[in-house]
């Protein structure tokens, strides 16, 4: 009997590893899909968008940085890729006069830091990622469904890559 993902975590060990993790969700979008990324500082969300991006826009990969005063930055691609920080905003609505409703629903991959500051307009079917630390270099990387769309992207995660997974239920963390 299969039991659908609900949640997954992936923990990795460096940022070349949590980079490799992104690299390989970055093979698993599509256009139009969100998702969101949330941790600490230094917490590897950088290091993760290096590694879609390379994926989608291979052009662009050097170029990858954390948009906190940009506030966006756009990889050209195929599909293209939308980095968002959203921590200068106040709100869904400044989120809203600066288009981000539009590009949400479009043909872009995008990806948000600080999703809790525009939760008003974020679609309902996303994947939500949480970076967390295990210990200075180990990181804890929770993959969190929402829809259809991210039901499908953590079950094809939880089933391929040479990545240490358990799921929240599991009491240890097993090679997969």
């Amino acid at each position: 009997m299969t039991h659908p993902v609900t949640s997954l975590v992936i923990e990795t060990d460096s940022p070349e590893q949590t980079e490799a993790v992104g690299n390989r969700l970055g093979t698993l979008l599509e256009p139009g899909d969100v998702v969101t990324l949330s941790g600490e500082l230094g917490g590897g969300k950088t290091c993760f968008v290096r590694g879609v991006v390379a994926t989608l826009a291979p052009a662009s990969k050097d170029l990858v940085a954390s948009p906190t005063f940009a506030i966006l930055n756009e990889y050209p691609g195929q599909p293209a890729v939308l980095h968002y920080d959203c921590y200068r905003l106040r709100g869904s609505d400044d989120a809203v006069e600066l288009g981000f409703e539009e590009q949400l629903s479009g043909n872009a991959v995008c990806l948000i830091e600080w999703p809790e500051r525009i939760a008003a307009i974020l679609p309902d079917d996303r994947l939500e990622v949480l970076f967390e630390y295990s210990d200075e270099t180990r990181r804890c990387i929770t993959f969190s469904p929402h829809g259809c769309r991210g039901i499908k992207m953590v079950e094809q995660l939880a089933t391929t890559g040479d990545f240490c997974k358990k799921s929240l239920s599991e009491e240890h963390c097993s090679d997969i």
